[in-house]
């Protein structure tokens, strides 16, 4: 694979999965912009070691729910890089709870960050790839938007959205060389998951047939195929990354 002199967004890549996506694709030849919220830190230091790797790296504190941020922010990285030619939308949140206990904030915060943020995107972003004739989006999802999870009903519904996103969007696209895909995660050592208690990251373990939770590095190689030249002929598919714990 090689991503040489192309150029990438990555969303909610201060941490976690998003910096191991951002990280291979800059290792790969790709100059990257990537939003964040918070951890202003850790943006920074993503930045850093972007550069380190020779390549670009342009950093936005905003909010993906917001469309006018969202747009303001594609066509800075369109001015400063001269192209875009991945999208991975990546911000989630999780907010957890039986529907019963659920609040409607907790509902809208989680599908305003994990789907709406994925749209804002995906729109500001196609408008310069359909001029292109060329692009590639990656759509972070979950198996929990596949099965289902109890006590996400928020966060299942948002991931699920994201698949269906990626399927019609897929179909509306691909006359224009975009291929749009979606990676259905399953649990990832991350510092979510690093948080769980002991006895519950055991009873998640010995559910998964591999036995133990997966890298945010090895999804870093998963998001980089999928986006690359590689996979051109693959659009409108969910690839599960998650252990063969979901059927």
């Amino acid at each position: 694979m090689s991503f040489e002199g192309r150029a990438a967004i990555v969303t909610g890549a201060a941490r976690g999965i998003g910096r191991a996506i951002c990280l291979e694709l800059a290792r790969q030849g790709c100059n990257v912009a990537f939003n964040y919220a918070r951890s202003a830190g850790h943006a920074e230091s993503l930045s850093s070691e972007i550069a380190a790797l020779g390549r670009e790296a342009i950093r936005f504190q905003l909010d993906v729910a917001d469309y006018t941020a969202v747009e303001g922010m594609v066509k800075e990285v369109g001015r400063q890089f001269g192209r875009i030619d991945h999208l991975v939308n990546n911000a989630g949140i999780v907010r957890d709870k039986l529907i019963l206990r659920m609040s409607e904030g907790d509902w809208d915060e989680v599908l305003n960050t994990n789907l709406k943020g994925a749209f804002n995107f995906s729109k500001a972003a196609i408008a310069v790839m359909l001029k292109a004739r060329f692009g590639s989006i990656l759509n972070i999802s979950s198996i929990s938007g596949v099965v289902g999870m109890a006590g996400q009903a928020n966060y299942s519904a948002s991931k699920a959205g994201m698949i269906g996103l990626t399927k019609a969007l897929a179909k509306e696209v691909a006359s224009r060389n975009i291929t749009v895909n979606a990676l259905a995660l399953g649990l990832i050592a991350t510092d979510m998951t690093r948080s769980l208690s002991d006895d519950y990251r055991q009873s998640m373990l010995d559910t998964i047939p591999l036995k133990r939770f997966g890298t945010p590095e090895e999804v870093g190689r998963i998001a980089a195929f999928l986006l690359s030249d590689d996979a051109r002929y693959i659009t409108g598919q969910v690839i599960q990354a998650d252990g063969g714990l979901a059927p």
